[in-house]
């Protein structure tokens, strides 16, 4: 496959050419050239930038992304750092699932004022308590 100009990349990866840029100066992917003013890519760079969006959907930094590639541009995931990521989207999972019970109940809640439905109460206060708990927790 011949390589793709950076008009193709953004459009076929879904994000603009600006941030194809800032991934090449991150050092997240390369160009390998230019045709005139634009810059060319081999059509390998789709794969790593699919990776590179599941990593950012997941929660990872560019930096921590970065990491996840050998000095070649091979994957090179550290399984380790996954299980962590894993666990801790499963606690926010939990935690914004009690924050939308809370809620829930506090939208239904039949006191005649939100102030006075104790569950209300309680989210108040850990919305604003020291480490921000959330309810259920």
């Amino acid at each position: 496959m011949t390589e793709l100009d950076i008009a193709e990349v953004a459009q076929r990866a879904g994000v603009p050419a600006s941030t194809l840029r800032f991934y090449e100066e991150k050092g997240l992917i390369a160009s390998t050239g230019r045709r005139g003013l634009r810059r060319q890519y081999d059509p390998g760079v789709l794969e790593r930038l699919a990776l590179i969006a599941l990593g950012r959907t997941a929660g990872f930094s560019l930096d921590e992304i970065g990491r996840m590639f050998a000095p070649d541009g091979r994957p090179r995931i550290d399984r380790r750092m996954l299980t962590d990521k894993a666990e801790e989207l499963d606690r926010r999972i939990r935690e914004l699932g009690a924050l939308r019970d809370s809620l829930r109940h506090a939208a239904a809640c039949p006191a005649p004022s939100h102030l006075e439905c104790p569950t209300f109460r309680r989210l108040l206060e850990e919305a604003t308590a020291p480490g921000r708990h959330v309810p259920g927790r």
